[in-house]
């Protein structure tokens, strides 16, 4: 299979305490409708836990949803924990509500992309694709 045929897979993950889904269920509905391989991980999961299932569900990108607040807290142990396995070939999007300072400090940190709750579904997809593409995957 060559770069251009292989499926782009993503991780969506709902981290911590925040219990609100519908948001990212649209997504995951738009990356596969775009013909992304879309896992999504359920509510309430550890950063530990998200790391873990992108390693083993081998994907090219973990989308994070976030409406909490909790981002400057949770995205730092995430990326963390990826160095520490190894894994910094995953690139992590965060998306949901956050303060523009804090999305510039995230983007610093290594995030690939911040997409706001108000991000157009089809705005979403070329901006993963983009990122898969310059990893050479997708």
């Amino acid at each position: 299979m060559n770069d251009k045929t292989k499926v782009i897979r993503v991780l969506l993950a709902k981290v911590g305490l925040d219990g609100h889904d519908r948001g990212v269920k649209v997504v995951a509905r738009s990356l596969r409708d775009a013909g992304m391989d879309v896992v999504y991980t359920g509510l309430h999961r550890t950063p530990a836990e998200v790391v873990q299932a992108a390693i083993q569900e081998d994907v090219d990108i973990l989308g994070v949803s976030l409406l909490s607040g909790a981002h400057m807290g949770i995205i730092p142990v995430i990326l963390k924990l990826l160095k520490e396995a190894g894994a910094e070939d995953i690139a992590v999007v965060v998306g949901g509500v956050m303060p523009d300072e804090d999305a510039v400090e995230l983007k610093k940190l290594g995030v690939a992309e911040i997409l706001f709750q108000d991000t157009p579904p089809e705005k979403i997809v070329s901006t993963l694709r983009q990122i898969a593409a310059s990893r050479g995957a997708g």
